[in-house]
């Protein structure tokens, strides 16, 4: 326990910085090709979403390392404690996890998009802006924040990979340390966190849906 648990925050930061990106990036995507259904910019993005969706981790970590890191010298090789040392790792579990989002996000946009509310906001003289970002976006945020709530639990044990490759502190790397030696406690300690944080991150998701979708509140 006193190891997980000094290895835990890094993990953390890790895993917040990952959501918010693959989040980010993610939403406008799947919202631009929502909004561009069928042209170009649509085939394009789910293109890109699935090339993500498809690299695996340690290729795109290798590719960001060698591109922002040994080349550009951006970013450090490795190591923890800065902003600058968390950028990497985020990005590449961020790209990863983007694909999911945007394809997500573009699917619950179109249903929205289809809906009789939406029409009425455009023939009541509503702008397209105010439609996509006051009344399509909140309402197709319900399938992201199942989403994210998974994301937590996966982030919190299977980011071994990424933790590995960028030398990252957290409890990824303190389970692939495990596996190697075959420290039994560590890798049940980290199962049990993982499990523990894919509960938890589900029910954070169960408790803020209503919060976003009254429809769904409890009556």
């Amino acid at each position: 326990m006193t190891l997980i648990l000094a290895r835990l925050p890094a993990t953390l930061i890790l895993m917040v910085a990952g959501i918010v990106i693959e989040v980010a990036i993610g939403l406008t995507l799947g919202t631009i090709a929502a909004l561009g259904r069928g042209g170009f910019v649509d085939r394009l993005v789910m293109t890109v979403s699935f090339i993500g969706v498809s690299a695996p981790q340690f290729v795109v970590a290798l590719l960001l390392l060698y591109v922002f890191a040994a080349t550009l010298h951006w970013f450090p090789m490795s190591g923890f404690g800065t902003v600058r040392h968390v950028v990497l790792p985020a990005l590449t579990l961020g790209v990863l996890g983007a694909g999911w989002y945007a394809r997500m996000v573009r699917s619950a946009m179109i249903d929205v998009l289809n809906q009789d509310y939406i029409r009425t906001a455009r023939a009541k003289g509503v702008s397209g802006h105010s439609v996509v970002l006051r009344h399509a976006v909140p309402n197709a945020l319900l399938p992201i924040v199942a989403m994210i709530g998974i994301d937590i639990g996966q982030f919190m044990g299977g980011v071994v990979v990424v933790e590995a490759v960028y030398g990252w502190p957290g409890i990824g790397q303190l389970a692939w340390q495990a596996i190697q030696q075959v420290d039994i406690p560590i890798i049940m300690g980290v199962t049990l966190i993982s499990s523990l944080a894919i509960v938890i991150g589900n029910l954070v998701a169960d408790l803020v849906a209503p919060l976003i979708d009254p429809r769904i509140r409890a009556r």
